[in-house]
């Protein structure tokens, strides 16, 4: 019976030859698009969280009368974030929000705003995922090539997320005073 399960095993790798090198020889189409050259994190001295003087249920985070670095938007029953670092159209990555005794990580995607394409992902308002931004400390925001935010504590993204999910608009004035620029930064970079 042995004999017979070697001989059987035997015939069947004898119906397929070995790879060979000549494998190797086939033609490999060229790479003609490359990711950009990853981006520098920025400085975010003096960076604070805003209230969006131009969108309701949306807060910024920059520092005041420059480009905003990341726009977080209540959209019914879903938060979106927007990473604002050139993105190379097509591309997809994982943005990590990382504090507060939490990791969430979501998937953010080039899309075009203005002419431009941005870091952009949408996740329902309930994931986990919000929980870094929900806490009180610093916390830091990463897209891979479009550098680290460092995100400074403030109670108006928690505030945020807490009225998403809860279906309500959201409300920075039950907070106390928010911080607020005189002018929403652009999201050009």
């Amino acid at each position: 019976m042995r004999k017979i399960i070697f001989v059987t095993a035997l015939a069947a790798t004898a119906c397929k030859p070995p790879p060979t090198d000549a494998d190797m020889l086939r033609e490999v189409p060229e790479a003609k698009d490359f990711a950009s050259a990853p981006l520098p994190s920025p400085d975010v001295t003096g960076a604070l969280w805003a209230v969006s003087q131009t969108t309701e249920n949306r807060l910024i985070y920059g520092v005041p009368g420059e480009a905003s670095l990341i726009a977080l938007e209540c959209t019914g029953s879903s938060i979106q974030i927007t990473r604002n670092s050139p993105a190379d159209e097509g591309a997809g990555a994982m943005l990590a929000l990382v504090g507060n005794g939490h990791i969430g990580r979501l998937p953010v995607d080039a899309t075009r705003m203005g002419g431009r394409y941005f870091w952009v992902g949408e996740v329902p308002a309930m994931s986990d995922v919000w929980e870094p931004l929900a806490g009180p400390r610093e916390l830091i925001a990463t897209v891979p090539g479009a550098g680290t935010v460092e995100l400074h504590p403030s109670p108006l993204p928690g505030a945020l997320i807490e009225a998403c999910r809860a279906g309500e608009p959201f409300d920075p004035a039950s907070l106390g005073e928010p911080e607020e620029p005189e002018d929403e930064p652009s999201t050009a970079p």
